[in-house]
């Protein structure tokens, strides 16, 4: 009897002794996981006092976003240490030759370029810029704090699909390019996941496809993980490292200096194109003013947003050597699965035409004289899963170069 009392006595003490290990266990991974979460914390909130500017008003939009003005001396862009304490360029850029401004209305299309926020007419004061305040539910969406603001990496249509991003664009290579231009017209196209996005763009490249790739990019974009809805908003990007470490969206990191009182890069348009309905598009213009060698950006009618630095870049710093035009999805089922049903445009193919396809038109790239010139022969189209998303160009009397693209993703041949 008394042996068995001490096997129960040493039984009872290692599983005391196990229990007491578990739970010591237990407690240092909760330690270890509120440490994460509180140093995860203070990045948020050290990048949310890095990007939300005082401001001098604030407007709240009807679909709940903020807009900060924002003195246009303290934005974002005047934290890059080669712009600490100067203030934006006065005086406007010199614009290419044949720019003309928009007119009102078009036998086409009616002007996308109101922004939601300031549908009612409003404005920020002079010597201010509108900037979308970024909130910490926006930063949390984000795969980490570091990428917040980044686009993932093979944003640029290469010769084979990178990373599950699916392109319908046309292009012009060869030459030396000062900027481009195009009207687009704006959808709100279905996206199945918040990691997914479908945007319509131009994209002004220069460098290799390697690790030096250069982009400017501006247009319009469905992305739930960044904005946190699936309204379509005006967006503009750059890079000058292939999306590894430099650059962002909009004014999520110090670069692009903006200049307008208007526009807010970030904010939804309104109003949208509708299937068989009214047809809304916005005109687009980046180009390299010839006298100081930034390149400037232009929405709508001839409102001038602002302007990237030519410091930002390398090759870029020079000319580009091809420029892109058109739409990009993500498919995250990319690896195996079916395909993503996220649409691109209106989310109908190309052979819709007017009023069911979505359009770019009056494409136009800027030459090394400063001139705004046609497409050249060696302008080309390209889809890269044509059963998911397809595109058919054209040339007109009224539209110039143009082309139809789109489509709805997966469907009974893209599986």
């Amino acid at each position: 009897m008394a042996s068995s009392a001490v096997v129960l006595i040493l039984v009872a003490a290692a599983a005391l002794a196990g229990c007491t290990a578990a739970a010591n266990e237990t407690a240092a991974t909760a330690t270890l996981r509120a440490g994460q979460e509180l140093r995860r914390y203070r990045r948020v909130q050290a990048l949310l006092r890095r990007l939300n500017k005082p401001a001098i008003r604030t407007f709240q939009s009807p679909d709940g976003d903020l807009i900060d003005c924002v003195a246009a001396h303290l934005q974002p862009a005047f934290d890059h240490p080669r712009l600490r304490g100067k203030r934006p360029l006065q005086g406007p850029p010199v614009r290419p030759r044949g720019w003309r401004p928009r007119p009102n209305d078009t036998a086409a299309a009616a002007d996308a370029g109101a922004q939601l926020w300031a549908s009612a007419g409003a404005s920020c004061p002079e010597g201010s810029v509108p900037v979308r305040r970024t909130t910490e539910a926006d930063v949390l969406r984000a795969s980490s704090v570091r990428r917040f603001g980044r686009a993932p990496t093979a944003r640029v249509r290469r010769d084979s699909v990178s990373g599950g991003h699916e392109h319908a664009v046309g292009y012009v290579a060869g030459e030396e390019y000062y900027g481009a231009k195009a009207s687009i017209n704006v959808w709100a196209p279905k996206v199945s996941t918040p990691e997914e996005f479908s945007l319509s763009q131009i994209w002004v490249i220069a460098g290799s496809f390697g690790n030096d790739l250069n982009t400017i990019e501006a247009g319009w974009q469905v992305s739930p993980q960044l904005y946190g809805d699936n309204s379509p908003r005006f967006f503009t990007y750059w890079t000058t490292d292939a999306y590894q470490t430099t650059g962002c969206y909009n004014l999520l990191c110090s670069g692009f200096v903006q200049t307008n009182s208007r526009i807010a890069m970030g904010a939804a348009i309104s109003p949208t194109s509708g299937y068989k309905g009214g047809q809304f598009d916005i005109s687009l213009l980046v180009w390299k003013d010839p006298n100081h060698g930034n390149w400037w950006l232009e929405f709508g009618s001839g409102e001038l947003v602002g302007y990237w630095p030519s410091f930002l870049f390398s090759h870029l710093a020079s000319h580009a050597s091809m420029v892109q035009f058109g739409g990009e999805v993500v498919n995250t089922r990319a690896d195996g699965g079916a395909h993503t049903a996220t649409q691109m445009g209106s989310g109908h193919f190309a052979g819709e035409g007017f009023g069911g396809a979505s359009y770019f038109r009056n494409l136009e790239v800027v030459d090394w004289d400063n001139s705004l010139v046609p497409l050249a022969a060696g302008f080309h189209v390209t889809a890269d899963h044509p059963d998911c998303y397809d595109i058919q160009g054209g040339v007109n009397a009224v539209w110039g170069n143009y082309f139809y693209y789109g489509g709805p993703g997966k469907n009974v041949k893209c599986t």
